[in-house]
């Protein structure tokens, strides 16, 4: 059974940063494309970036390209979302997908980001 566990969010000013983490269990995880996506209060949820299984190509939304970064570690079964130069329209709730330019909907917990001063 897929098992996704995303951690590292918190409150964040405007510029700051942080690291979101997704440990994957239950699958392969090496065999996988992987896709962060976020849910902002009220709003639908949004493809933020994906990254292909062996790591070499990721792509981002365009509200996010050039700040975020994806990036996973197959040894260790952890998927990666660095968010630097924080912006308040980042703030959501995130969530790791299996799959490639993926938007379904999530099953995990999700890790908040808040980003305010």
């Amino acid at each position: 059974e897929v098992h996704l566990v995303e951690s590292g969010g918190g409150l964040a000013q405007p510029g700051g940063s942080l690291r979101l983490s997704c440990e994957a269990s239950g699958f392969t995880f090496s065999d996988n494309s992987m896709t962060w996506v976020r849910r902002a209060p009220g709003k639908g949820l949004e493809w933020v970036s994906s990254i292909n299984k062996v790591g070499f190509i990721t792509e981002y939304s365009d509200s996010v390209k050039g700040r975020f970064e994806i990036y996973r570690d197959n040894a260790k079964n952890i998927l990666y979302l660095k968010l630097n130069m924080l912006k308040r329209e980042d703030t959501a709730m995130y969530y790791c997908i299996l799959g490639y330019r993926k938007t379904d909907e999530p099953r995990s917990e999700g890790t908040q980001v808040s980003v305010s001063s």
